[in-house]
């Protein structure tokens, strides 16, 4: 058996080898490293996946959410709504901006924005919002962008885990993730559902002017080399990174149905196993699964971990420490922050091998060895 992996990435690559090549070898010959062609080529085509008009690519995600509240004209003291229980980097650049971060709790059964806790965290100071759709499901944005409009607020979306995500609205009509709020973000960080293979970002918009400011601070300030308008920073996806997210971009679908799959295998396995909680899929949202992720009521997740690992498999807690009770925002007050289904989720979520690659025989002996450690027959 091939060792199990949280993200093959090197099978991956093997299956795309000759046209990533190619393309890597293309760049290399035209010595294009730097906003060479196959950056606006993949910045139409990625528009065009996610029927959008305007993207700026970034350097990676965490600058692609910095950009967009900079171009907002966020200042320092003003209030952004987000959860807690996210990867650092939704709220790291709030820190880095001065903003101030307010967390709110997620809904237990989809890990995403709580629409409710939403409205109870609007204050005066209130100017954006920015869900962040989880492991590979859409937060619900019908609601969100109801209350932001209601508010007069921004909405920037953190779609680093779920590009290809969908959400149907009341009006039956089908949304992309990342397209629906004033701005969305995503990252290519290799083991995401579309990776490149170093750093890499991006940040789309419906409207022209946000774009050009956009464009422009990440290009130092400037759009006339040389003129610098506003204070900006140097956030480029480079030629490299964007010839191979052309590869894979025409991959995506194909990916994210294998992903589906293996999330659909794991299902039928795990949804006898007392007090374990399988991934809730939103009626009106397709999951793309990033991560498959469980909820363990009851048993002892390290003795589980434990348990993988003396088998050989990796397993990983996304993520340990929520952003309010990390120290760097001890400053905002956010120790005081009472967040009980973010406490209680970081506490029992723990998340498993699910890839592009994995192979039925990979995927029945991490089944076998979960069902063994719970005594539940398969």
């Amino acid at each position: 058996m091939v060792p199990i992996q949280m993200v093959d990435l090197k099978r991956q690559y093997l299956n795309i080898k000759t046209e990533v090549d190619e393309a890597i070898a293309d760049v290399v010959k035209n010595a294009s490293f730097i906003n060479g062609k196959a950056v606006t080529d993949f910045s139409a085509q990625l528009g065009q996946f996610l029927g959008i008009d305007h993207v700026v690519p970034c350097a990676n995600g965490t600058d692609a959410l910095q950009i967009a509240m900079m171009a907002l004209g966020l200042e320092p003291g003003d209030e952004v709504i987000t959860p807690s229980f996210t990867y650092i980097a939704t709220t790291e650049v709030m820190a880095l901006l001065r903003l101030n971060p307010v967390f709110v709790d997620v809904d237990p059964r989809t890990f995403c924005i709580d629409p409710g806790k939403i409205r109870e965290a609007i204050t005066p100071k209130t100017k954006a919002i920015v869900p962040v759709h989880l492991y590979g499901q859409s937060a619900p944005m019908e609601e969100i962008m109801a209350i932001a409009k209601e508010f007069g607020l921004f909405v920037i979306e953190d779609n680093a885990q779920a590009i290809g995500a969908t959400i149907q609205f009341s009006d039956g009509t089908v949304h992309m993730t990342g397209t629906i709020g004033d701005i969305g973000c995503t990252s290519f960080f290799p083991s995401k559902n579309l990776g490149c293979f170093g750093d890499g970002g991006a940040i789309v918009t419906r409207d022209a002017s946000l774009a050009d400011k956009m464009r422009m601070i990440a290009n130092h300030g400037q759009q006339q080399k040389y003129v610098h308008e506003v204070i900006g920073c140097n956030s480029r996806l480079d030629t490299i990174q964007a010839a191979i997210l052309e590869v894979k971009l025409r991959q995506l679908d194909n990916y994210i149905d294998a992903r589906r799959e293996v999330a659909e295998r794991y299902d039928e396995a795990f949804a006898s196993i007392p007090g374990v909680r399988i991934p809730f899929r939103a009626d009106d949202s397709k999951h793309v699964f990033h991560q498959y992720t469980l909820i363990l009521e009851n048993a002892s997740r390290a003795a589980l971990q434990e348990a993988l690992t003396a088998n050989d498999i990796p397993s990983m807690i996304y993520y340990p420490i929520p952003a309010h009770k990390q120290q760097m925002f001890a400053a905002f007050g956010s120790s005081n922050t009472e967040l009980p289904t973010t406490d209680w989720l970081t506490d029992r979520v723990i998340s498993l091998p699910i890839h592009t690659e994995m192979d039925e025989e990979q995927q029945e002996y991490i089944i076998d060895t979960v069902n063994s450690f719970f005594g539940n027959k398969h």
